[in-house]
C-alpha cells in the first residue's frame, strides 16, 4: 500500500527494533532519516537492504513536496530518527502534515520513546504529564519558554515534567529549573537501554549541585515531580462557601469548596452550618448579633 509510514526505532540496543518495524523498512521503496550512517548501521545489524534518504526539519518545501509526489505515485516510503519515535523533538511533523493534507495514508509501527521510557523508569507520577522536548539554548529564552508552564502550575496544573537535554547544558538547566520550581523531586534518566544506563533521583537542587561537579556524557532524560498542591486557602473559603451555597444544595456546595481550597470538607461543612444559620438569621430581619 502506498502511504508514509513513521518507524519508531531503539534509542539505544538495537536488539529493540521490533519485527514489525523490521518489515516496514525492508518493504519501504526508500527510507528517510535524519543520519545515514545511524541508520545503516540499524538496518545492517537486521539485515535490511534499503535505500536511505538523509532528511531532517531542514528540509525546503520542494524535497518534501518530491517525496509527497512519489508516494502519489504510489511509493511507500518509511520515516525513522535516529533514536525513538519520530516527531518527538525530531524531524517529520511538516512532511506528515503535508501528506495528511494531501488525502495520503500515513500509518504507524510504534516502539521506544526516550520520554515514556524515562517516565516509567524516574518513580515519579505518570499521569497527567507534559512532554516539553528540548529548552532553548540560552537561558534567557529557557525561562521565556517555561513561563507558560508557570502560568499553568499557578492556575492548578500538577504535571510531571519530561525533557530532554544536552550533557553540557544539565547542570544549568536544573539549576534554571531548581531556582523556578524549588525543591521538587526528579530524575536524570542517561543512556536509556545502553551499557552506561544510569537514573539518579534527587531534588532539583541535590541534581543541579551532583551534575555541576560530575559532567555527565550521553543522551539524558529529565523527569520533573509535578506541582505540589497549594496550601488552603482559608481567606477565599467564605466568598466561594456564600456563592456555593446560593445555586447548589449544602452537601455538592461543600464538595465543590473543599475541593478548591484544599480545606478538610468537615471545616468547610461547620462554615456551610455557620453560613446557613447567619442566613436564615438575616431572612427574618434579625441582625445576626442580636440573635
Amino acid at each position: 500500500m502506498p502511504g508514509l509510514v513513521i518507524v519508531a526505532t531503539p534509542i539505544g540496543n538495537l536488539s529493540d527494533l521490533s519485527p514489525r518495524a523490521a518489515a516496514a523498512l525492508a518493504a519501504a521503496r526508500y527510507v528517510l532519516c535524519e543520519d545515514t550512517r545511524v541508520a545503516r548501521k540499524l538496518l545492517d545489524r537486521h539485515g535490511i537492504a534499503a535505500k536511505l534518504v538523509a532528511f531532517t526539519d531542514h528540509a525546503h518545501e520542494g524535497e518534501r513536496a518530491r517525496h509527497i509526489d512519489a508516494i502519489r505515485a504510489g511509493a511507500l516510503l518509511a520515516l525513522v530518527s535516529d533514536a525513538g519515535t519520530p516527531l518527538l523533538s525530531d524531524p517529520g511533523q511538516a512532511l506528515v502534515a503535508e501528506a495528511i493534507a494531501a488525502g495520503l495514508a500515513v500509518s504507524i509501527v510504534p516502539g521506544p520513546a526516550a520520554s515514556v521510557a524515562a517516565l516509567a523508569i524516574s518513580g515519579l507520577p505518570a499521569t497527567p504529564h507534559l512532554f516539553l522536548g528540548f529548552l532553548p539554548a540560552k537561558q534567557a529564552a529557557s525561562r521565556r519558554a517555561l513561563e507558560p508552564v508557570l502560568a499553568a502550575e499557578r492556575a492548578g496544573l500538577a504535571a510531571t515534567l519530561i525533557l530532554y537535554e544536552a550533557p553540557h547544558r544539565l547542570a544549568a538547566t536544573l539549576a534554571l529549573l531548581a531556582e523556578l520550581l524549588g525543591e521538587r523531586p526528579a530524575a536524570v534518566v542517561r543512556e536509556l537501554t545502553k551499557r552506561f544506563e544510569e537514573v539518579r533521583r534527587g531534588t532539583l537542587p541535590d541534581l543541579a549541585r551532583h551534575y555541576g561537579a560530575h559532567p555527565p556524557r550521553g543522551e539524558i532524560t529529565l523527569v520533573v515531580g509535578p506541582a505540589p498542591p497549594a496550601p488552603p486557602d482559608r481567606a477565599e473559603m467564605p466568598a466561594l462557601l456564600r456563592a456555593a451555597l446560593a445555586r447548589m444544595r449544602m452537601k455538592d456546595a461543600v464538595d465543590a469548596v473543599a475541593r478548591a481550597t484544599g480545606l478538610p470538607k468537615r471545616e468547610v461543612y461547620r462554615a456551610a452550618l455557620a453560613e446557613r444559620s447567619a442566613r436564615e438569621t438575616r431572612e427574618q430581619g434579625i441582625e445576626p448579633e442580636q440573635a
